[in-house]
C-alpha cells in the first residue's frame, strides 16, 4: 500500500543528490525534435554549459525547482490520484484542475533532462517509483486520465462539465495530459534508455490511434500539445500511426459541425487556412509548433504557408518587446493587432516557453536567424522573468507595468508565488530550463550554426572530421564571443554565426519595434587575430575554410544601450521609450527609483552601464544622469524584477 508518508522522506533525501558525473546519451538516439527537418539541433546532452548565467539557472533548477516541484505534486495529491484511480488508495479526486496529471509528467521530464548530463542513481530510482505509480493509474486498455477514471461526475468548475471518456474534449484536457506524458516519456527514454515510461505512453497512444484515427471519434483536443508529443513518440518508435494521428488532430480543426468551433481553441477555421495568431496563447503556440512539425515531416506546402502567415502576424503585430505572448487576462489570449497593454499584459510564462519551442522548429525548417532572434528575446526576458532567483517562486503572467494595485499574478497577488492551483508554469519551467543547451548549436551537412552565445563546449562528427568546439563569452553582458576550434585533423567546416538582429539595429523582424538611436556599428569578426570578411546568409556570418587545431574565431557585437520605440499603432506605447542592451530588456523598479511615477526620458539624460556586484549577486544596470551628472534613474534587467518583493514596475517610459 502506497501512502503520502512514502514520498516525503524520500523527496527530502533527493534534494541534494542531483550532482554527479557527466554522461552522454547514446549517439544513435536522434533529437526528439530533429526528424526530417533540414537542420539538426545538437542534442542538449552533448553540450556542456560553462556559462555563469545559465549554469546557475540550470543548477538551481536541478537542486531546487525540480525537487520542490515533486514535493508540491505530492503535497497536493498529484501522485495520490494515480493510486486512487488504480484502486490502491481510497478517496476522491485530489486537486482542482483536470490537468493535474500533467504536472507530474512535466517534472519527470525536467528530471530526465537533468539526469542526462548529471546521472544520479537515487533520482533515477525515485523517478522509477513514480512511473510505477503512474502505471497503477493506467486502465487495461491504455486509458490514462486519473480524474475521469476516479469519478466521471467530477467537475472542478463550470468550464469543464462532467462526463465520461472523450466527452467535452474542448475542456477536458485528456489529450493535453497525454501530450505531456508523451513528451516526458520520450525525455526519460533518451536520458536513461529505459522503456518503462515509454511503454505506458505508447500503450496510451495506441488507444488514441484506435479511437480517433481508426474509430469513429472525429473530435480533437481543446488544448494542444498531444500533436508534438505524438511526433516525439514517432521519432523514437518510427510508428507511422503516431505521426498520422498528430496530423489528423490538426486537420480535424475547423469543422463547423463540431462543438469546438472557436478562436479560443484555434478551431474557428481549418489550420491551413489560418493566418492570424488568435485565442489562448499557450494553446496557439503549442499548435503552431505541431504544425511546423507536420510541415517539415510531410513537406506540406499548405502547412508551410499557414505557419509563415501566422508567424508574421504574431511577430509583426502581437509580440511584446519582452518576448511575451498574450495581451489579455480574459482567455489568457492574444488581443487584436497592435493590442499590447502593459499593466494588464498577460504574457504567460508557458506561452513564452511555447514560443521558444515553435521558433526553434521554424529555424530547423528554414535556417533563418530571425527565428532565433525571436527565440532569444523570449528566452532572456519573458522566460527568465517567470522564475525567481530562489528557484521556487514564480510568475504566471509577466506584465510590463505594475502599480501595486492591479493584482496581476494569477489575479491574486503582486509578488511571485511558490505554487498555483493551476501549476502549469512552475512545472513547465522544470522541464524547459535544463533543455536550454540544446538551442545553442545546430548542424546541416558540413555547416555548424552558432545560434546562441553561451559559454559551452561540445564534440560533433561532421563529414570531414570530428570537431571539438568551445565557446567562451560573458554574453549577454559583454559582446565578445570566442569560438575555439579543434578538429581531429585539418578539415573544412562552414561556421554560420548568427548576427543578432539587435546588433544591426533591428530589435525584431518587421516594424513593430525600432531603435530611436540606431548605431549602425559593424560586426567585427576575426580568425586567429586577423579581421576577416564574411558573407551573410539568412542573417548568419559565414566563415568557410579549413581548420586546424588551435584555430579561433572572435566576434565583437556592439553592446550599446538602445532606446526602443513601438509602432505608432501600439496605442499604449506612443510617446514612450523602452531600454535594452544586447538581448536584455531593462525596466525601472520602485526599489531603485522612489519617484518612478515621475520619471521620464529626454535627450538630455545620459545613459551608461554600471557593473553592480551587490545587486542580485552581480548584474549590469543602466544609470541615467542629468546635465549635472545627478542620477535620475537606474534600470535593471527585466527578468530580475520582483526578486525583492512587491514593487512598482515600468518597462515603457515617457519620452520627450
Amino acid at each position: 500500500m502506497y501512502s503520502r508518508k512514502v514520498f516525503v522522506p524520500l523527496l527530502l533525501g533527493m534534494v541534494v543528490l542531483l550532482i554527479c558525473c557527466q554522461r552522454k546519451v547514446n549517439s544513435d538516439k536522434e533529437s526528439t525534435v530533429a526528424g526530417n527537418y533540414p537542420i539538426k539541433g545538437v542534442l542538449f546532452s552533448k553540450v556542456k554549459i560553462q556559462d555563469q548565467l545559465w549554469s546557475e539557472r540550470i543548477e538551481t533548477n536541478k537542486t531546487v525547482t525540480i525537487p520542490s516541484s515533486f514535493a508540491k505534486c505530492e503535497e497536493n495529491g498529484r501522485m495520490d490520484n494515480f493510486l486512487i484511480a488504480g484502486g490502491k488508495m481510497e478517496g476522491k479526486v485530489k486537486g482542482k484542475m483536470v490537468f493535474d496529471d500533467s504536472d507530474v509528467y512535466k517534472v519527470i521530464e525536467g528530471a530526465a533532462y537533468s539526469l542526462t548530463t548529471n546521472p544520479d542513481p537515487a533520482i533515477g530510482a525515485y523517478m522509477d517509483s513514480i512511473i510505477d505509480i503512474i502505471s497503477i493509474g493506467q486502465e487495461d486498455d491504455g486509458y490514462l486520465t486519473t480524474y475521469k477514471t476516479i469519478d466521471t461526475t467530477y467537475s472542478p468548475s463550470f468550464w469543464c462539465p462532467p462526463g465520461g471518456r472523450w466527452q467535452n474534449l474542448n475542456r477536458s484536457h485528456e489529450l493535453y495530459n497525454a501530450g505531456h506524458m508523451y513528451e516526458a516519456a520520450a525525455a526519460h527514454y533518451l536520458a536513461t534508455g529505459k522503456s518503462n515510461f515509454l511503454d505506458i505512453a505508447t500503450k496510451n497512444a495506441d488507444l488514441l490511434v484506435s479511437v480517433f484515427r481508426k474509430g469513429s471519434n472525429k473530435d480533437f483536443p481543446g488544448h494542444q500539445i498531444v500533436e508534438t508529443g505524438l511526433v516525439k513518440l514517432y521519432l523514437i518508435t518510427k510508428k507511422q500511426e503516431y505521426l498520422d494521428l498528430a496530423k489528423h488532430f490538426l486537420d480535424a480543426r475547423g469543422d463547423s459541425t463540431n462543438v469546438q468551433h472557436e478562436a479560443y481553441t484555434q478551431s474557428h477555421k481549418p489550420v491551413v487556412e489560418q493566418d492570424e495568431a488568435v485565442g489562448h496563447a499557450v494553446r496557439a503556440a503549442y499548435m503552431y509548433a505541431g504544425m511546423t512539425d507536420i510541415a517539415a515531416l510531410y513537406n506540406d506546402e499548405a502547412y508551410k504557408k499557414a505557419i509563415n502567415a501566422i508567424w508574421e502576424n504574431m511577430v509583426y503585430k502581437k509580440f511584446y518587446i519582452t518576448g511575451g505572448l498574450g495581451a489579455r487576462h480574459d482567455g489568457e489570449a492574444f488581443g487584436d493587432n497592435y493590442e499590447l497593454p502593459n499593466l494588464t499584459a498577460y504574457n504567460e510564462t508557458c506561452a513564452a516557453i511555447a514560443n521558444v519551442y515553435w521558433n526553434y522548429r521554424m529555424f530547423l525548417l528554414y535556417g533563418d536567424s530571425k527565428y532565433i532572434d525571436v527565440l532569444e528575446r523570449s528566452l532572456y526576458n519573458n522566460v527568465l522573468s517567470g522564475i525567481g532567483l530562489d528557484g521556487k517562486s514564480f510568475f504566471y503572467p509577466n506584465p510590463l507595468s505594475c502599480d501595486l494595485e492591479y493584482k496581476f499574478n494569477s489575479m491574486e497577488t503582486l509578488t511571485r508565488q511558490p505554487w498555483f492551483d493551476c501549476s502549469c508554469c512552475p512545472t513547465n519551467l522544470c522541464r524547459f530550463i535544463p533543455s536550454v543547451p540544446g538551442y545553442i548549436y545546430a548542424n546541416q551537412d558540413d555547416k555548424l550554426f552558432v545560434n546562441l552565445f553561451v559559454s559551452s563546449e561540445f564534440e560533433q562528427e561532421f563529414k570531414s572530421s570530428i570537431f571539438k568546439i568551445k565557446q567562451e563569452t560573458a554574453y549577454p553582458w559583454d559582446g565578445r564571443v570566442d569560438i575555439k576550434i579543434n578538429p581531429e585533423q585539418k578539415a573544412p567546416l562552414a561556421f554560420y554565426i548568427r548576427i543578432p538582429g539587435w546588433a544591426i539595429d533591428r530589435p525584431v523582424p518587421g516594424d513593430l519595434y525600432a531603435y530611436e538611436n540606431p548605431s549602425r556599428k559593424e560586426i567585427a569578426l576575426f580568425v586567429n587575430g586577423e579581421r576577416v570578411k564574411y558573407q551573410v546568409d539568412k542573417g548568419y556570418a559565414v566563415i568557410n575554410r579549413e581548420w586546424s587545431k588551435g584555430d579561433k574565431i572572435t566576434m565583437y557585437l556592439p553592446m550599446d544601450i538602445k532606446k526602443v520605440k513601438a509602432n505608432n499603432l501600439v496605442e499604449e506605447d506612443r510617446g514612450k521609450i523602452a531600454l535594452e542592451r544586447g538581448p536584455i530588456v531593462y525596466c525601472l523598479e520602485g526599489a531603485d527609483n522612489p519617484e518612478i511615477d515621475n520619471i521620464s526620458l529626454n535627450q538630455e539624460v545620459q545613459l551608461k552601464t554600471l557593473q553592480n556586484q551587490k545587486l542580485f549577486g552581480g548584474t549590469t544596470t543602466i544609470i541615467g544622469e542629468n546635465a549635472k551628472s545627478e542620477k535620475v534613474l537606474e534600470a535593471i534587467p527585466y527578468y530580475l524584477w520582483n526578486n525583492r518583493g512587491a514593487s512598482k514596475l515600468k518597462v515603457w517610459l515617457p519620452f520627450n
